[in-house]
């Protein structure tokens, strides 16, 4: 039987992890705000799936493998870090825009934007992190089956993420046109963003936490 501070535990870490700026939340806002909220919608479509994808690895053991090589890992977590940055210099650069301006761009079919949901899902450092070496923190052998706890945890977090993130898609239109009349917010927001992408990377690049197997 699995613990509930576990269950807790990892909905406490899912919803801080989806409330802090990363790839998700901007390629939803973005494409939510220049294309409507049913673009925002398929798009979390796919970002469900790459969540899908981590939850099968983590359930099959793939955390054991970065457990055994940390050169692996660690390549993983550096590289998820530098892209961090790169996005935190996108939004605090001079010229840099915020993701809630509207922008004028090509409208994409169903199918691309159900792709690239998944694809930025699973990419997103900060779940692959969640997934390798947060989560199995809180799997206990003593509990039962490891990979039913890993199975269940893991549906924890998407169950928090998919909401947060479905409330942002439905909302973010509505800001948008709130800001759209206020530079100075806009830019504040530009900033804010940026700053907090930066320290995330910060902290991800100098956490010394390390796969555990599950």
């Amino acid at each position: 039987m699995i613990d509930m501070a576990a269950v807790l535990g990892v909905a406490a870490v899912a919803l801080g992890l989806v409330l802090t700026p990363g790839p998700n939340m901007m390629y939803l806002v973005s494409r939510t705000v220049s294309q409507g909220r049913r673009a925002g919608l398929v798009s979390l479509g796919g970002v469900a799936l790459g969540f899908g994808v981590y939850l099968v690895a983590a359930t099959v053991g793939i955390t054991a493998v970065f457990a055994m090589v940390p050169g692996l890992y660690l390549a993983v977590k550096l590289t998820g870090a530098a892209y961090l940055l790169w996005m935190a210099w996108q939004a605090l650069r001079p010229g840099g825009t915020s993701i809630f301006e509207p922008a004028t761009i090509p409208a994409d079919p169903a199918r691309r934007l159900f792709m690239m949901g998944f694809l930025t899902n699973l990419l997103n450092p900060k779940i692959a992190i969640l997934y390798m070496a947060l989560i199995p923190q809180f799997v206990a052998p003593e509990h039962g089956r490891i990979w039913l706890q890993s199975l269940i945890l893991g549906a924890v977090q998407i169950v928090v993420a998919l909401t947060v993130n479905g409330l942002i898609v439905l909302g973010a239109a509505g800001l948008a046109t709130f800001l759209t009349g206020r530079p100075l917010w806009l830019r504040v927001q530009r900033y804010l963003m940026g700053t907090m992408l930066g320290a995330i990377a910060v902290l991800l690049a100098t956490d010394r936490a390390r796969p555990t197997p599950a």
